[in-house]
C-alpha cells in the first residue's frame, strides 16, 4: 500500500489567523513554470580610470602615463623628498640622477604621481614675487614644477622641485609631457632599484574638480611588492665576477675569519682639519649615508672637488641632527664659485 509523504506548512496572516496548507509529493503537478523570466541587471561599478601608455585626460583632468608603460618607452622622474634626490629613467634604463631641493617646512612638496601639464624654457612665477623659473616643467596647476634653482642641501622651496642648472636644462630636453610620468614620494630612497619600486606601487591619482588630480596616499616601502623577476630590469654593464681562492671555497669559515673586520668611521676624527687651504660646505644631510651618497654623486659630476679633502661633520641645528659635508684645500671657495654659476649651491666656510 503506497503511503503518500505530506507535510503541513503554517502561515501566519497578519489578521493573526493561522491556515494549514497539506502538501505531498504530487503537488508538483500544480507548479507552473515561466519559460521566458525577464531578469533585470544591475549595471556594474564603473572601474577607476587607469592610466593608459600616454598621457590622457578624464573629466577634464590630465593623468600621467602608467609608470609600466614609461619605464618600457618613455621618461619616469621619481623625487625623494627625505633623501633630496631624483633619478630619471629613460625606456627603463637609469638616465641619470642629482641632488633636488623641495619644498621647506610649511610648503611641503606634495607627494604622489604627476603628468607634465606645461614646459617652458623660461617662466616667472605669478605666485612668489614674479621668481625665475628657468626650464620650467608644471606638475600641478596650482604652483608645483621642475626647475633650474638653487641648491642649498636641504628643502627650502616654496613647494617646487629645485634642480641644478645644467640639470634641469637636459632633462627639459629630454622629456615629452605625453609619455613621461612624474612620482614624487615620501620614503627614503637610496638606490634607483629602490626609485623603481616605489614607482610602480604608487597608487594611480584619480580624476578631481577643475582639472586636478586627487592623490592616494603610498604604502609603507615594507610593505610595497617586490620587483618581480619577470619586469624589466635595468640596462646595466656586464661586470666580470672575482674569482674566489679555491682554499676559501673549501673553508669559508676560516677565509671569513682571516679578512680584517672593516674599522669604524670616526665622524668627529674627519671634522678635524688636516689640510690647509679653504673650506666649503656642500650640503647638510640627515644621515652619514646619505652625506656619503651626495659627494659620491656630487664628486662624479665635478671631478676636480676629488682632488679636496673631504669631512662629514655632525652638527645640531634648531634641535635636528645634520652632516655637514665639506671638502678643504687650496682654491676652494674659487671651485665654489663654479659650482655656484653651475647650478649648484654651497657656501665658504670662514
Amino acid at each position: 500500500m503506497a503511503t503518500a509523504l505530506c507535510a503541513a506548512l503554517l502561515l501566519v496572516t497578519s489578521a493573526g489567523r493561522v491556515l494549514e496548507i497539506q502538501t505531498s509529493a504530487n503537488a508538483a503537478e500544480n507548479i507552473e513554470f515561466v519559460s521566458n523570466p525577464v531578469v533585470q541587471k544591475v549595471p556594474p561599478r564603473p572601474p577607476e580610470p587607469v592610466p593608459a601608455a600616454t598621457a590622457t585626460k578624464v573629466d577634464g583632468a590630465t593623468l600621467p602615463p602608467a609608470v609600466n608603460a614609461v619605464l618600457k618607452s618613455g621618461v619616469l622622474i621619481v623625487i625623494s623628498k627625505p633623501s633630496q634626490t631624483m633619478y630619471v629613467f629613460k625606456d627603463g634604463a637609469l638616465w641619470n640622477s642629482s641632488p633636488v631641493s623641495t619644498g621647506k617646512r610649511g610648503h611641503t612638496t606634495p607627494s604622489g604621481m604627476f603628468p607634465i601639464l606645461q614646459k617652458r624654457t623660461f617662466h616667472r612665477s605669478n605666485i612668489y614675487s614674479n621668481a625665475p623659473m628657468p626650464h620650467m616643467q608644471r606638475l600641478t596647476w596650482g604652483g608645483i614644477a621642475i626647475h633650474a634653482g638653487k641648491l642649498p642641501g636641504y628643502p627650502a622651496s616654496h613647494g617646487c622641485i629645485r634642480l641644478p642648472a645644467d640639470f634641469a636644462r637636459a632633462l627639459f630636453a629630454l622629456t615629452r609631457p605625453e609619455t613621461t610620468t612624474v612620482v614624487v614620494t615620501d620614503q627614503r630612497v637610496g638606490s634607483d632599484e629602490t626609485a623603481r619600486r616605489v614607482a610602480l606601487n604608487m597608487p594611480n591619482p584619480l580624476p578631481g574638480a577643475r582639472g586636478h588630480l586627487v592623490q592616494r596616499p603610498e604604502p609603507p616601502l615594507k610593505e610595497m611588492t617586490p620587483l618581480q623577476e619577470s619586469e624589466p630590469r635595468l640596462a646595466r654593464a656586464e661586470q666580470p665576477q672575482p674569482q674566489t681562492p679555491r682554499s676559501e671555497r673549501r673553508r669559508p669559515a676560516l677565509a671569513e675569519a682571516a679578512r680584517p673586520a672593516p674599522q669604524p668611521v670616526d665622524l668627529l676624527d674627519q671634522a678635524r682639519p688636516r689640510a690647509r687651504g679653504q673650506t666649503i660646505q656642500l650640503a647638510a644631510k640627515s644621515s652619514p649615508g646619505e652625506a656619503e651618497a651626495y659627494w659620491s654623486r656630487i664628486s662624479a659630476r665635478y671631478p676636480e672637488l676629488g682632488e679636496y679633502e673631504k669631512a662629514i661633520i655632525p652638527a645640531v641645528v634648531d634641535r635636528r641632527q645634520y652632516y655637514r659635508l665639506r671638502v678643504t684645500g687650496p682654491g676652494a671657495f674659487a671651485a665654489c664659485s663654479s659650482l655656484k654659476r653651475a647650478g649648484t649651491d654651497c657656501f665658504p666656510v670662514q
